[in-house]
């Protein structure tokens, strides 16, 4: 990287988008649906589902449904499962969304937008923006944990946003090849790492709000994921600094605050 911030805007003029997909024992039912409003929706030039220890008729059905099903024996985890999909797409705009469809394809398409629109390099969704609809809430239980754990990020991380863990991102793959080099997190703390490596590298990032609705039957315990992503936040911040401090990026002008779009 030069030594000029890293929030150039490429022409975004007829950008190819491809979406991942990272699924652990999904309701497959639920996730064909969720697939078909992408393709209706933001009509993506890829769909790829990186799938761990799946049934083999899972993988089935889904091959009938995207372009690219990678399966996986072991659980690798969220974060591990959409580095390597979005190592493997060879599209303009890169897309993550959980697989249980909690935040749909319209909100997809607007994070889209954001990017080619050149608004940012970085679209993530956040169900705390002024703007976010949330269809369903989460328990009172988890929304303690999750209020707490964002006050908390936010005070800790180098890159400040309301919204750190929602299940819904999107990238431009130059960026992308960038920051993937300095993301490391395999489980769900791969979200905050995300966000502080894209801010500490110079690269905008918009806070976009989604229609949100909850899914008690995740296969996410909030508590064990609470613990994780605590532990997680001291690396997260000590690899920000590392690269804060680096000779390679005095150059860069960090990004320390997200910026709310409309």
């Amino acid at each position: 990287m030069s030594e000029t911030n890293a929030t150039t805007k490429p022409d975004s003029t007829g950008s190819t988008v491809g979406v991942v997909i990272p699924a652990y024992a999904p309701d497959i039912l639920a996730l064909e649906r969720f697939i078909d409003d992408i393709r209706d929706v933001i009509d993506p030039d890829t769909i790829r589902v990186e799938i761990d220890v799946p049934r083999t008729a899972h993988v089935e059905q889904l091959e009938a449904v995207v372009d690219q099903v990678s399966v996986s024996s072991n659980r690798r985890g969220k974060g591990a499962a959409i580095m390597a999909g979005f190592d493997a797409l060879d599209t303009d705009i890169l897309v993550f969304a959980d697989a249980d469809g909690s935040v749909p394809a319209h909100s997809l398409e607007n994070l889209v937008r954001q990017l080619e629109e050149g608004t940012a390099d970085v679209s993530i969704g956040s169900r705390r923006h002024p703007n976010s609809h949330i269809v369903e809430h989460q328990t009172l239980g988890r929304r303690f944990l999750g209020d707490a754990f964002a006050f908390v990020a936010r005070k800790l991380l180098p890159t400040k946003c309301r919204d750190y863990q929602c299940g819904a991102k999107a990238i431009r793959a130059e960026a992308w090849n960038e920051i993937g080099h300095h993301c490391y997190e395999p489980g769900f703390a791969w979200d905050l790492e995300f966000v502080s490596v894209a801010g500490s590298l110079g690269y905008e990032i918009a806070e976009v709000p989604v229609d949100w609705e909850d899914h008690p039957d995740s296969t996410v315990d909030p508590l064990s994921t609470s613990v994780e992503l605590a532990t997680a936040l001291v690396d997260v911040r000590r690899r920000a600094d590392a690269i804060a401090s680096s000779p390679r990026f005095r150059g860069v002008t960090k990004t320390t605050q997200s910026k709310l779009t409309k």
